[in-house]
């Protein structure tokens, strides 16, 4: 392997989770209610009527699973804080029990050697908030401020990575638009404030960092590449609308301090005229951006698809994991180098990257094979190779995810982890994925070469 290609000594190899999709007991020691735990116990709602009462049971099981990551090899460990846990009414009273535990958890990691990075949003609003009008609430940036300065106040200098939002993209699509997660609107108008509302946040949390923090904050989105279908000029307006809609939407106004023109377009009489006060509010310098990088869509215009006119087309021959994304590894590397190019090149950590497949039964005290996601996991680490090879400034990878869990409206049908997770036993077993990705941090992506 050439030295361009090699990952430095201090590269961050991890795993990430979130709260409610692996820590069950999620009212333990006076957490309160989140959306998520409102959302799961509305009939019809998530396959099979799951939840996320038990999940994995990492609330009660973390100290094993910090053992399970320092076997893997994991320098870090990217987790999220769940804000009912911390505010059981989002706002005001501090819950000593719910910091407690993300304080023996931060401790454990350090132990073994794992630097922790903490979300402090991963979509479980405090229940109490949604009441409040949650993230339609233009007070829900002071609330998460507040939020956030309890947590950095308890962790910080243990935490050194911290990020603000995990993908407001999904919060707002699927929650205030199409109503497929939590808290389940379906609202045209709702949509843009949303957006809007959570980017104020994410800026009043880095305020307020800089005000009580001493190491890095930043932001973490989802991106997935558009590439027109055709050279006909409709497929690339598509193209255009849906790449601001779902990439350009929060990065631009984070790093640019404005909204993409197309936002206006795509909503219409919607999207309201915004405060010039809340871009320099929303445009806080940050440390690093987390990308989050699944598939792609290769797109074409579509008059039946709402509000973008734009639907992705399968593509033959192609893999597709079990969600129903093309494993598509050069569109990680474009992405990478699209942020280089566009932004400056910040610093940049993959805060999530992986893929659900089919995964056999498990016979007791056997490894699970998984080649499709031994294959994902390989293909997009050299593409992360190749993006550094092109220049662009990447810390960290961090695979979705360490474990099986709850994967939100899907319930348990899909499995994202490298270790497997008997949900009846909470017995975990290795995949092959993880004895692999255990063998690239052991060689420092040597042995993507072979």
């Amino acid at each position: 392997m050439t030295a361009a290609r090699e990952f430095p000594h201090d590269f961050l190899w991890g795993c990430a989770t979130s709260a409610y999709q692996i820590e069950g007991s999620p009212l333990a020691d006076g957490a309160g209610p989140s959306i998520w735990h409102r959302f799961t116990r509305t009939p019809g709602l998530v396959r099979d009527g799951d939840s996320g009462d038990v999940a994995c049971d990492h609330y009660r099981r973390y100290a094993d699973d910090v053992k399970l990551m320092q076997r893997l090899g994991l320098n870090a460990y990217r987790f999220s804080i769940a804000w009912g846990r911390v505010m059981p009414e989002g706002k005001g009273r501090v819950n000593a029990g719910g910091l407690d535990f993300y304080e023996r958890l931060v401790d454990a990691l350090l132990e073994a050697g794992i630097q922790p990075m903490a979300t402090l949003y991963h979509w479980d609003l405090p229940a109490a908030l949604d009441d409040r009008g949650g993230w339609l609430n233009p007070d829900i940036a002071g609330w998460f401020a507040d939020y956030a300065t309890a947590v950095y106040r308890r962790l910080d200098g243990r935490v050194k990575l911290w990020a603000t939002l995990n993908e407001p993209w999904v919060v707002t699509d699927g929650g205030y638009l199409h109503g497929a997660l939590a808290p389940g609107h379906k609202n045209r108008f709702e949509a843009p404030l949303a957006s809007h509302h959570l980017m104020r946040a994410h800026g009043a949390a880095v305020q307020a960092y800089r005000a009580v923090g001493k190491h890095q904050v930043g932001l973490v989105v989802n991106i997935e590449p558009k590439y027109p279908a055709s050279d006909s000029a409709a497929d690339a307006a598509a193209t255009r609308r849906a790449d601001a809609y779902m990439n350009r939407q929060y990065l631009d106004p984070a790093l640019l301090g404005h909204y993409p023109p197309e936002m206006q377009e795509i909503f219409g009489e919607a999207w309201p005229d915004w405060p010039a006060e809340d871009f320099a509010l929303i445009r806080q310098p940050i440390d690093f951006i987390g990308l989050n990088y699944y598939t792609r869509s290769v797109t074409r215009h579509d008059d039946a698809s709402w509000p973008l006119y734009a639907s992705g087309v399968r593509q033959p021959q192609a893999t597709y994991s079990e969600t129903g994304w093309e494993v598509f590894p050069q569109g990680l590397t474009d992405t990478l180098n699209w942020i280089r190019e566009r932004y400056g090149n910040p610093p940049l950590y993959i805060t999530e990257n992986g893929s659900a497949f089919y995964d056999p039964p498990v016979a007791p005290g056997d490894e699970l094979p998984d080649p499709l996601r031994v294959d994902y996991l390989d293909r997009h680490l050299r593409a992360v190779q190749q993006a550094r090879a092109d220049g662009c400034d990447i810390r960290g990878y961090f695979a979705w995810s360490l474990l099986d869990n709850f994967e939100w409206s899907l319930g348990y049908s899909k499995r994202f982890g490298i270790v497997h997770v008997d949900f009846a036993t909470q017995r975990r077993t290795l995949k092959s994925s993880a004895r692999r990705y255990a063998a690239v941090i052991a060689s420092r992506g040597g042995v993507l070469s072979d």
